[in-house]
């Protein structure tokens, strides 16, 4: 790899560093924040099947079908709104992924475009705590899992059982991060074969606890509750990736199908969850009992249906899927934490992210009283600003007909500048919007959210938990850039 030469790294404060093209040191990839050489560009849109496949077929998918039945739908609204809200969500990354293709470089440099050099800071500051949470959550989940399975199997599931299983676990996400580019894409292949079998098996052991009527019998549900449970669904999964979705497809070559990239993305994203989830629906349709479970231990409350000779490939599919979507989290949280101007090498950053990854585990394993209290409210509270950020990045990618400046996302000097007010304060203005419109009963510091539902009916109103301020945010960051931005983007490919 060899980055440009009239570049700068990390906002624009240093030189970058030249490298041989494909270079790693000590087997660690050693590119960052740099466009990446074409000759290091190689492979083919279908490529990005298995990234993101591997990131997303994870048993956790059953558990959010006891998620979106928790907003008081049918099985016919949940069904309907986990296919929309997966598949829409995951074609959001589809086009964000475009960037990559055109810019080769990671999402939060592209982004750079529409925000400035130095002005994308704000953007990569929220997506680091995105990922950074996501990698917890995804770590916590392995642990707990881990840790309910040997209690089953008698052989302890107490403090001692959590600690090495949050060693192991932590250990295993950290150094593929730490490794980068080229030993995740190997890992993920071989984890999607693994977890693709498994989950399959574990599909046929619990069908016959399917009760088709009692799923049939579930009342439907308000407009407010089906809109609700639709962008729970769409934090959950295409929204809480679309912050790094241009990190993989940067390694494709230019002339690589724009069309392939976008089906590809989206198609290994949703495929998975939209085949556990609709399961998940059908097993907790069944079952109070199960859905309850799930609540406190999304992973280890499906155990319960499992006959014991399966515990232990149940808690290796459990883990590998979870693993496989904290080590994308950990590498694209790395490239964020520099892309906020902090100057380190990216495996450095990696790291560090690694270390504030299992004091956030330790929070939810040891002293979180319910892990989707947390949950939910990480999802939303973050969702609202990544939405805006999602609607302005989706415009700003629309609007331009070239591929990127790749000198000038490193130069606050260049053509895309250094802070940009225009989008910092659509974005600013979108989360507020988005705020006032979500309720956040998930914890108490968050109860200032909903300012703004008092003419639909205030906090305690049908629409309080519709989580409308997602959809609002992403709208006005989408359509402001669209109406005031246009000319910028004109100026700016005609220089």
């Amino acid at each position: 790899m060899t980055s440009s030469p009239t570049g700068t790294d990390q906002g624009g404060a240093r030189p970058s560093t030249a490298t041989v093209p494909g270079e790693t040191r000590g087997g660690i990839e050693v590119n960052g924040l740099n466009t990446i050489d074409e000759s290091e560009r190689k492979g083919a849109a279908r490529d990005l099947f298995w990234p993101w496949f591997g990131a997303n077929v994870s048993v956790l998918g059953i558990s959010y079908g006891s998620f979106v039945l928790g907003f008081g739908i049918s099985f016919a609204q949940a069904t309907a709104v986990a296919v929309v809200g997966i598949v829409v969500s995951f074609l959001l990354c589809g086009f964000v992924a475009l960037a990559g293709k055109r810019g080769s470089a990671p999402t939060m440099v592209l982004s750079r475009a529409a925000f400035g050099v130095r002005g994308n800071r704000l953007p990569s500051l929220l997506s680091w705590v995105l990922t950074v949470g996501w990698e917890t959550v995804l770590t916590s989940l392995a642990v707990l899992s881990t840790a309910t399975v040997l209690d089953r199997l008698g052989a302890g599931g107490g403090t001692g059982t959590k600690i090495v299983a949050l060693v192991v676990v932590a250990a295993l996400v950290v150094a593929a991060g730490v490794a980068g580019f080229t030993a995740i894409m190997r890992l993920q292949r071989w984890i999607t074969i693994v977890t693709g079998v498994l989950t399959v098996a574990y599909v046929l052991l619990v069908l016959d606890d399917i009760d088709l009527g009692a799923v049939a019998a579930l009342p439907a549900g308000s407009t407010a509750a089906v809109i609700g449970a639709l962008v729970f669904m769409m934090t959950g999964f295409g929204l809480g990736w679309v912050n790094a979705a241009a990190d993989y497809s940067r390694y494709l070559p230019r002339h690589t199908s724009g069309a392939g990239v976008t089906l590809w993305t989206t198609v290994g994203g949703s495929v998975a969850p939209v085949l556990l989830v609709f399961f998940g629906i059908l097993l907790a349709g069944s079952s109070t009992e199960l859905g309850e479970g799930i609540a406190n231990d999304p992973i280890g409350a499906l155990t319960t249906l499992l006959p014991t000779w399966f515990l232990v490939p149940f808690a290796l599919v459990a883990v590998l899927g979870l693993v496989g979507g904290a080590v994308l989290d950990i590498y694209s949280s790395g490239l964020a934490l520099l892309g906020a101007g902090v100057r380190v090498p990216r495996h450095v950053a990696a790291g560090f992210d690694g270390v504030l990854m299992v004091l956030g585990s330790i929070y939810v394993v040891f002293f979180s009283d319910s892990f989707l209290i947390t949950f939910q409210g990480f999802l939303i509270t973050l969702g609202v600003p990544v939405a805006a950020w999602c609607g302005i990045m989706l415009a700003d990618v629309a609007l331009r007909r070239r591929d990127y400046d790749d000198p000038a996302l490193y130069d606050v000097h260049g053509r895309y500048g250094d802070v940009r007010p225009v989008p910092i304060v659509l974005m600013v203005l979108a989360t507020v919007l988005g705020w006032g419109l979500v309720t956040n009963t998930y914890a108490g510091w968050l109860g200032w959210q909903g300012y703004l539902l008092g003419p639909i009916g205030g906090r305690d109103g049908d629409w309080a938990f519709a989580n409308l301020g997602v959809l609002v945010a992403l709208v006005v960051g989408f359509v402001g850039t669209v109406l005031l931005n246009r000319r910028a983007v004109r100026a700016q490919e005609a220089r």
